[in-house]
């Protein structure tokens, strides 16, 4: 088809151009797009905060000033998810009820940040970080051997006696220890892959293994050890007048 231009007496013709994008559908998709299942949808049963979640939440409002309580989306959010462990349509709309503000700005919230779970997750949420650094510091081996202990298509989905919910996840921000994995709150880094089966393997029996880096560094100091900073830090008064 050709569309045409008048200038005066001179007529420019061109083709014109039509441009189509088309959408293709990715893993991203559970984070974004709502799908109605047999625990979430509208008719679901109604969700309500503890007591004591009530009043950590009243404390929260009391911040913000009238007209500004949508301040408090995130914070009521992660109360909500760690009360009830994820988000289903029941607890966002109970989190929008008690901020009075519209439903939509509370889905917003929790389909843009991935740290909310909007589909059920286990006691405990294994994430494996298998961005770059991770990556080539064996994060895909990690997977591997946690795969051969749940079970060969674990990631992604929920272990059958409702423990584990294991995840690839992008970066979570400690590539100085990778690789790294992060259950529920705690961060496991400088893994080996005999790490992470008996991380795996003690929290099936129900002991929280200690957090941080498995080799034996503190935090994040040189894996080679200090090269600065040796000496012990000075004491209180440090060149300070005596007469003082």
């Amino acid at each position: 088809m050709l569309a045409s231009l008048h200038f005066g007496k001179t007529v420019c013709r061109f083709p014109r151009v039509v441009t189509c994008i088309s959408c293709v559908r990715t893993t991203h998709d559970t984070t974004f797009v709502h799908r109605d299942s047999e625990d979430n949808n509208a008719h679901t049963p109604k969700f309500e905060f503890t007591a004591n979640n009530i009043k950590r939440i009243e404390a929260i409002k009391a911040m913000y000033p009238e007209g500004h309580k949508s301040a408090a989306i995130l914070p009521v959010l992660d109360i909500a998810q760690r009360q009830h462990g994820w988000l289903p349509l029941s607890v966002m709309n109970k989190v929008a009820d008690i901020l009075d503000v519209p439903r939509m700005r509370i889905y917003e919230v929790a389909t843009f940040y991935t740290m909310f779970n909007r589909h059920f997750v286990g006691r405990y949420h294994v994430q494996v970080c298998t961005t770059t650094p991770c990556m080539l510091r064996g994060a895909q081996e990690l997977v591997r051997s946690i795969s051969e202990h749940l079970g060969e298509h674990c990631v992604g989905k929920t272990t059958e006696d409702g423990l584990f919910t294991v995840s690839e996840v992008e970066c979570l921000g400690a590539c100085v220890n990778a690789p790294i994995m992060q259950v529920n709150d705690d961060f496991y880094e400088d893994l080996t892959v005999r790490d992470a089966a008996e991380i795996i393997s003690h929290l099936k029996k129900g002991i929280k293994p200690k957090a941080g880096p498995r080799s034996g560094r503190l935090a994040a100091e040189p894996i080679t050890g200090l090269t600065s900073l040796t000496d012990p830090p000075y004491g209180p008064g440090f060149k300070v007048r005596k007469d003082l």
